[in-house]
Parts: C-alpha cells; sequence; structure tokens
C-alpha cells in the first residue's frame, strides 16, 4: 500500500492513481480507504486517533499502528538510559520506557487532529461585527530543537463577518498545535491561520507568551526570559486602532 499526505491528514488507497490531487473531485471511495472514520464531501478525511499513521523510518516513510509506535518508542527510552549510563532494569526504572512512550504520545497528540475534527460543527451564525478575544490560554508544547518543554499563555482574538466559534474551540484549535514538535513562531501563524480557514473573520491576531526550558536549564540558563511572538491578519493588520484595542484587552490584568 502506498501513503500519502493530503492538506491535514493521511490517505491510505490501493495505488498512487487512487488519490486525486484535487480534493474538491477525489476520486477515494469509501472502500479504499482503512482506518479514517469518514469521508467529507470535499474529498477530505477525518482521521481517527487510532488509525494508520506514517512514521518516518530509514528515511522513509512507512505505515505504523499505536501499538508499533509505542514499541518502537519504548525501545529507544530503554536506548537513552543505557546510554546516559543507567540500567533500565533496576526498580525506578523498569517501567520508565513504557511510561515514557505513552506520555510522549499524549504529548505530541496533536498530530492526530485536525482542524475539521477539532472544530466539529461549532460555528454559529450570529449577527455579531465585534472583536472576540479569548486570553491566557495556558499551553505546554515541546522544542523541536532540543524536545525541551516550553510553555506559557496565548491570546486569541477575532472580528466575525456572519459566524462565530464556539469559545472552547479557540482552546481546543491552540491545544491540537503545540501538542506537535514546534517553535513558538510557527504556533502562532499556524493559529490565527486556522481561525480564517474555519470561519473567515475580517481579521484576526495571536499573540503568544513564553517560556522556553531550553533556555533556563539548558544553554544559556536564564530563567526570566520570557519569549512573545503575535500574528496579526486582516483587520488587526491594517486598522491600527483594531491592533491597538486588541493590544489593550491581551495586556490588562
Amino acid at each position: 500500500q502506498h501513503y500519502k499526505s493530503i492538506t491535514f491528514i493521511e490517505l491510505m488507497a490501493d495505488s498512487l492513481d487512487d488519490i486525486s490531487v484535487n480534493l474538491s473531485t477525489t476520486s477515494i471511495s469509501s472502500d479504499e480507504v482503512s482506518g479514517v472514520s469518514k469521508i467529507n464531501g470535499d474529498g477530505r478525511v477525518l482521521w481517527r486517533s487510532d488509525s494508520l499513521i506514517e512514521g518516518y523510518v530509514g528515511g522513509n516513510t512507512k505505515p505504523m499502528s499505536n501499538e508499533v509506535r509505542r514499541a518502537r518508542l519504548e525501545e529507544a527510552f530503554r536506548t537513552i538510559i543505557e546510554c546516559v549510563g543507567e540500567d533500565p532494569n533496576r526498580g525506578g526504572l523498569k517501567d520508565t520506557p513504557s511510561r515514557a512512550a505513552k506520555s510522549i504520545l499524549f504529548l505530541t497528540k496533536g498530530y492526530e487532529e485536525n482542524l475539521d475534527m477539532v472544530v466539529k460543527n461549532a460555528k454559529f451564525e450570529e449577527d455579531y461585527m465585534e472583536m472576540v478575544t479569548v486570553r491566557d490560554i495556558e499551553f505546554h508544547s515541546l522544542c523541536e530543537h532540543h524536545l525541551i518543554p516550553f510553555y506559557g499563555k496565548i491570546h486569541i482574538g477575532y472580528i466575525p463577518t456572519g459566524k462565530v466559534l464556539g469559545l472552547s474551540k479557540l482552546a481546543r484549535i491552540a491545544e491540537m498545535y503545540t501538542r506537535r514538535f514546534q517553535n513558538q513562531e510557527r504556533i502562532t501563524k499556524q493559529i490565527a491561520n486556522a481561525v480564517v480557514d474555519a470561519i473567515r473573520p475580517s481579521g484576526v491576531g495571536v499573540i503568544i507568551e513564553g517560556s522556553h526550558m531550553c533556555m533556563s536549564m539548558r544553554g544559556v540558563q536564564k530563567s526570566g526570559a520570557e519569549t512573545l511572538t503575535s500574528t496579526m491578519l486582516g483587520t488587526f493588520l491594517d486598522d491600527p486602532r483594531t491592533r491597538d484595542e486588541f493590544l489593550r484587552i491581551c495586556t490588562r490584568r
């Protein structure tokens, strides 16, 4: 079987010819795809968390089930324990590879989600044209450069044009992108673009305040440093008054 990535999801078919490059007219039928919950009318597949995913093995992407992923992770963590000079069989470490494998799968569960799965049907028609802001969304992520945690708060604002998102969905969008190997700059942009894709607002603003343990517990070892990133789209970028209002809301304590 061949695997090909399209947008947010993984499609599985008997041959690459079965996968149409035009998502709106994809030729894949439900009988040709396994490990998915359904195929949308626009040709996108909703991916179940227990489906096969692509793993990068030996320079090539290969399908791996959750069971295979966990087993490989356990072996990798056992190797790490041995390489630092510890005995993986001693009492305190005997079950650590299993626990660590489960932990890393949870910390990277954002790879198993896409925007459709997160937002679902929580898009509501509403005659409201003013700013909506959810601030102080707590997040934890893993720096892709050192696999060390960074954490902090995310502020998201948008101006609707007839549709609003369920408030919890903004937090879930943030969770989807932070539960991956990441950098703060990319997360900021991804969240803003996702809100645009979901409801087409007239503008979106995202600010992230992050503390990076790769700067505090290693390297330069500056524990008080804080990193701020922002993405402004639409009216948040073009209209200084809108941008200033959003900044005041985010910084008000």
